[in-house]
């Protein structure tokens, strides 16, 4: 019988008037069986019993978490989410099914979490004590951020040694390892990220892990979980290359390349050239691209002149820029 696997730490809560649970913030987490006696939890002035302005309490809650037991409850969800932020947990690893029906939606804004239904008073309240608190006629507005389930990660974590251009678009529960860069329109997603050094301009969808060395063009994609892949899991290895626009639904092994601007799908035909080298068979000339997810050494290209996609060798992988990802 295989031991079972815990979590568990202080959290402050917001609450909202209808007792939902709005978000849980955890600022540190521990793996492993629960103390018999809680420790403090520290948080001091953060907390308070009444609602603010937003119609928001925050409470300290103690969570512990099985993680491979179903999500319990909001604060279960959160804790989850912080794990694989905080680099405690790697994506797939945790049972986070159903995740989306313990969460509520939320506005997101620089004020903190927001009940959906009566924000627009909520808005007005705030920003009026703003104005009466300072200068005449001068408050700083309620700005919407987004209206999610699930917020951006850098509100909650903050991992070391990383760079991220844009804090929209990376949701808790991505798993950034040290050296990674995110530019301004790389995306990664909840239950995804990259294990080494890596490149992010493209989309690293739910469920998605990139390796070390790898690049994900700017406009590139990658199937996943929650965008038609269904329960099949999309990876990308070590040292490989996801072009400028370019899109993958199979996994790709190390030292791989999809050129610019090439969608490549499970059920994509694909001509085998360098049949020995790719180990194809000698009785294979076209495949579906399915045949070969996850091995290496792959450059996918369109020939220019046929326009049929072509799987051919590639004998090394691409070199990311050192000096660019000391962050």
């Amino acid at each position: 019988m295989s031991e079972q696997r815990t979590a568990w730490g202080w959290g402050l809560a917001s609450i909202d008037a209808a007792e939902r649970t709005l978000d849980v913030w955890y600022p540190e987490l521990t793996l492993g069986p629960a103390p018999a006696q809680r420790p403090n939890h520290g948080f001091g002035d953060l907390m308070h019993d009444g609602p603010d302005l937003r119609g928001v309490r925050r409470v300290p809650v103690f969570t512990v978490s099985d993680l491979d037991a179903p999500i319990a409850d909001a604060a279960d969800a959160y804790l989850r989410l912080h794990l694989l932020s905080m680099r405690l947990a790697k994506p797939n690893t945790l049972n986070l099914d159903g995740i989306f029906g313990k969460l509520t939606n939320v506005v997101w804004t620089n004020y903190g979490p927001f009940a959906v239904e009566d924000f627009a008073m909520r808005k007005i309240a705030v920003e009026s004590a703003n104005m009466q608190d300072g200068l005449p006629g001068i408050s700083t507005p309620v700005e919407v951020r987004a209206i999610d389930k699930i917020p951006r990660m850098l509100d909650y974590v903050v991992p070391t040694g990383v760079r991220i251009a844009d804090a929209n678009r990376v949701r808790l529960g991505a798993y950034l390892s040290e050296g990674t860069t995110v530019m301004h329109a790389g995306f990664v997603n909840f239950n995804a990220g990259t294990l080494g050094v890596s490149m992010v301009e493209g989309r690293i969808s739910q469920g998605v892990v990139v390796g070390d060395g790898s690049d994900i063009g700017g406009g590139a994609s990658i199937m996943g979980t929650l965008s038609g892949g269904g329960k099949l899991r999309n990876s990308i290895g070590e040292h490989s290359l996801l072009g400028a626009n370019a899109g993958i639904g199979i996994s790709l092994g190390d030292h791989c390349v999809v050129e610019a601007g090439l969608y490549v799908t499970a059920g994509t035909k694909v001509e085998i050239v360098d049949k020995e080298k790719l180990n194809a068979g000698e009785d294979l000339d076209v495949v579906k691209a399915s045949e070969l997810s996850g091995k290496d050494n792959i450059l996918f290209i369109r020939n220019s002149i046929t326009g049929a996609i072509q799987a051919r060798h590639r004998k090394v992988g691409i070199e990311l820029n050192s000096d660019l990802h000391k962050n």
